[in-house]
């Protein structure tokens, strides 16, 4: 943890903080056809992050909210990825396809379709709506499903035999351990066979519990992120659970409100939130 120190208090910032592994490889990728090109589209937001989306906009990078708003022969895939039937339309229309999928979401569509294949009924810990897990369930071919509780299992007509259990990568581990005992408790039945695959990235893991072990030190934890990031959004309910928590997308965010009478104050950030957007918030504290 890096620390400065104050007549009136002491701000540290989380040991883990900056890109992760998939998005900076994403970014690289991106800026990379962006400067050779002159200009390229993505296919939904590389990642959910407003700031490092202005930055790219301003290198001629342009979001396409779907395949018919693609407007050239190329388009890059975000870090979330994509379905094969998604990836099967975009070719039908004659345009490349430059992936950027983080490889710890391109484990967990393997998973997901060996699984499938294999005559499982997949289930996704994870928000349905997210694109991760849209893309994961593409891999399934009709075989899988997303939940965040085990409510499902009372809609399903008859409890499968054969069920995988796996989960979007940003994911709290623990919330997973309990997801998957509660489907154990209800869904495990008499010569049934249950495979639990851990698919969660282990650089969320790592930021996940740097930022819980700071927050167990200061009076405010702000972390710093798109309010639209799943993975932000999960370290600012961890840290909430420790000590007061904001999440912020940039400095001017800090409510002057929110200092008062703290004396330790911890920075964390998401895995798609710059550096630069980190160190302005560090600046804009008092000195």
């Amino acid at each position: 943890m890096v620390a400065k120190k104050a007549s009136r208090m002491t701000i540290e910032k989380a040991d883990k903080v900056g890109f992760c592994f998939g998005v900076k490889r994403a970014i690289d990728v991106l800026e990379k056809v962006a400067r050779e090109r002159g200009g390229v589209e993505t296919l939904g937001a590389v990642v959910h992050n407003r700031q490092v989306l202005q930055k790219l906009a301003a290198i001629g990078v342009k979001v396409a909210k779907n395949v018919d708003d693609i407007r050239g022969d190329v388009v890059v895939t975000s870090s979330h990825g994509i379905s094969p039937q998604l990836e099967e339309e975009i070719k039908d229309r004659n345009i490349e396809i430059i992936s950027t999928t983080c490889p710890f979401v391109l484990r967990a569509q393997v998973a997901a379709r060996r699984l499938a294949e294999a005559g499982f009924l997949v289930i996704i810990y994870g928000d349905a709506e997210h694109p991760e897990v849209r893309g994961i369930l593409g891999w399934t071919k009709g075989r899988g499903l997303a939940a965040l509780d085990d409510k499902f299992i009372a809609r399903l007509d008859q409890i499968p035999r054969r069920i995988g259990i796996l989960s979007q990568t940003t994911q709290v581990p623990t919330h997973f351990t309990d997801f998957v005992k509660k489907l154990i408790d209800t869904a495990f039945i008499r010569d049934s066979e249950m495979r639990i695959i851990d698919t969660i990235c282990h650089d969320i893991r790592e930021r996940q519990a740097a930022a819980i072990e700071l927050a167990g030190q200061m009076d405010l934890m702000l972390v710093v992120g798109g309010h639209h990031s799943a993975n932000t959004n999960r370290l600012a309910e961890l840290c909430s659970q420790v000590t007061e928590t904001y999440l912020i997308e940039t400095a001017a965010e800090i409510q002057p409100s929110w200092l008062e009478g703290k004396r330790r104050i911890g920075v964390t950030a998401g895995a798609s939130t710059d550096e630069q957007t980190v160190n302005e918030v560090l600046k804009s504290l008092p000195a």
